[in-house]
């Protein structure tokens, strides 16, 4: 048996996150076929691993920045050989499932693994690596998931997440006992869903959250035993076919009395939980940098506007995720309290899962062929929405994960799809995700593109009637007849291919090199483009991030048209994009 960690530290950490993400992964299906709570839209094993994919990937960004400073000989990571500290690592994981946490699922999570990560990481307490600590952690993940959810609810994660707390509360031993004990706890709590709501008993499936869940403890017991409790478990007690409800449970930590339920049969004592149609018309999901009591005041704003409120996070940072009808009032409530971004609304609409599964409609009709593509700014993202493409919105330092890529691809919901990652670091994450989706039967193209403005180019000349290949040809040959350009500011002092730059010089990049380092931000633009159409150009393509001077678009627009003659010029709004100006030459 390979060596196992013996204590809760980083390396069990980082371990725990491969072994869960590796979980759900298999799980995934089967839980986005049994999802019918709040709403069955048949997702939440898809949102559970998008939110683990996240923290995984935080957790791994921990690993390796330890190692590059290791690397480099820095004394102060000889200590540690590498490795980050339990406190480094647990905050990472909760980071990266708040900002990545999807769905109502996902968000619960993300506050579970940070209730973890306030125990874990907490200054001035000793003792939290050993099981003492493990059971404080479950404790206040389970706690602080409660508090988090607006109207708390029997027969789902929170019920599951309080089981594995109580279980592990009363296991003695080390850490790979007090796992194994929450595991348990959870497993017998989730097969008694359905007996505490009557949606699932009705159904003949238990909680879909729950049974995500139950995954991530078991990937925990295998991280401290070596062993997968999966061997020891029948799935078919989960199944979606299942038609068998728990009964009560006894005094005895997960001993479960099992009586059979019929599909649609509603026991005594079970609240008529039955979703109707009247339901909200949409998810509305954003990361919001507020103050904890505006926060408090939005929380009441929301609960009013809808229902499904499920708000995570804080030390300034929040998770808001709401059903309603109303979804422009949820999102001007975030502006109210702070700033949201990465907001992400999607309808019920009548073609959607939850509607086709509660109702018997047919599932909505696929599309031939759509675009899917990668932007850095909600202009952009606007803009090619406009043009029929399927955004995946790129934060700067927060590049989207393969399966945020997978996800927008099943969104598109067509048979064939034109991938755009418009970032060249994205290309891995880009073709991993396209053979993900062909493992699902979608036809997917992936074009290089390297640049939002390449991406622009291939959009403009996207002709969704003619033949697959003949499209994808003449995208792919209008993003490479499209050389692109940026102008940012330097955060650091830095050797480049125009010289050594300053912290606050600004630069030209061409192709992704520094080509010019100035002090001026139009003069530099102006610097840049000068050499871009020195090879010639038809069309100038500028797009200003928020950041970028007012006056910028105009001045640009005048030297081109003064100095090149038959060269047009087009400016987009680009948002919060990261550099100050995108520059494209066609």
């Amino acid at each position: 048996m390979p060596q196992v960690p013996q204590t809760l530290d980083a390396l069990a950490v980082r371990t725990w996150c491969g072994l869960a993400l590796e979980a759900l992964g298999r799980a995934r299906e089967e839980i986005d076929a049994i999802n019918v709570y709040p709403v069955a839209d048949g997702d939440t094993g898809t949102n559970l691993y998008l939110t683990v994919e996240s923290a995984t990937a935080a957790v791994e960004a921990v690993f390796a920045g330890h190692e590059t400073v290791a690397a480099a000989g820095d004394g102060r990571a000889s200590a540690g050989g590498g490795r980050p500290t339990l406190a480094d690592a647990v905050r990472a994981m909760a980071h990266g499932a708040l900002i990545g946490a999807r769905g109502n699922s996902g968000t619960i999570l993300a506050q579970l693994l940070r209730g973890m990560a306030l125990v874990l990481a907490a200054e001035g307490e000793s003792g939290r690596t050993d099981a003492e600590g493990l059971r404080l952690a479950l404790r206040q993940a389970a706690d602080s998931a409660r508090d988090a959810v607006a109207h708390p609810v029997e027969g789902t994660v929170l019920t599951v997440a309080a089981a594995a707390a109580d279980a592990a509360g009363g296991a003695e031993g080390d850490c790979g006992t007090v796992a194994r004990a929450a595991y348990e706890g959870a497993r017998a709590a989730l097969v008694a869903t359905p007996r505490q709501l009557a949606v699932l008993a009705r159904a003949g499936v238990v909680d879909a959250g729950g049974r995500g869940l139950v995954a991530v403890l078991a990937a925990l017991v295998e991280t401290f035993t070596g062993e997968s409790p999966r061997a020891g478990w029948a799935l078919g007690e989960v199944h979606a076919r299942v038609a068998v409800a728990a009964g009560p449970v006894t005094a005895a930590a997960g001993h479960v009395e099992p009586d059979h339920v019929e599909p649609g049969h509603l026991e005594p004592g079970c609240v008529d939980d039955r979703p109707d149609d009247s339901g909200p018309a949409f998810e509305v999901i954003y990361l919001l940098e507020a103050q904890d009591a505006a926060v408090t005041r939005l929380r009441d704003r929301l609960d009013r506007l809808g229902d499904s409120l499920v708000v995570v996070g804080g030390d300034g940072l929040w998770n808001v995720h709401v059903h309603v009808d109303d979804a422009g009032a949820a999102v001007e409530a975030g502006v109210e309290a702070g700033r949201p971004h990465r907001i992400r609304i999607t309808h019920f609409g009548l073609g959607d899962a939850h509607t086709a599964g509660a109702a018997g409609l047919p599932p909505r009709e696929r599309a031939q062929r759509a675009v899917v593509a990668v932007v850095p700014g909600e202009g952009l993202a606007g803009l090619y929405a406009e043009a029929g493409a399927t955004t995946v919105l790129a934060r700067p330092g927060e590049p989207p994960a393969s399966g945020e890529l997978v996800d927008a691809v099943r969104r598109a919901h067509a048979r064939e799809v034109v991938l755009l990652p418009n970032d060249a670091d994205l290309r891995h994450t880009a073709a991993a995700a396209a053979e993900q989706a062909r493992t699902e039967g979608v036809r997917v193209a992936l074009i290089p593109t390297r640049s939002a403005v390449q991406g622009i180019a291939a959009l403009a000349v996207h002709e969704p009637g003619r033949r697959f290949d003949e499209d994808v040809v003449a995208m792919t040959s209008a993003a490479g007849a499209t050389r692109y350009a940026e102008v940012a500011v330097a955060e650091r002092q830095s050797w480049t291919m125009a010289g050594i730059c300053q912290a606050g010089d600004v630069l030209g990049l061409i192709e992704g090199d520094v080509a010019v380092i100035g002090a001026d931000i139009a003069a530099t633009a102006e610097a840049v483009i000068d050499r871009m159409l020195a090879a010639g150009g038809e069309m100038v393509t500028l797009v200003l991030g928020d950041e970028a001077p007012g006056a910028i678009a105009a001045r640009l627009e005048s030297r081109v048209r003064e100095s090149y003659l038959a060269v047009d010029t087009v400016v987009y709004r680009g948002g919060r994009q990261g550099a100050l100006l995108l520059i494209g030459v066609e």
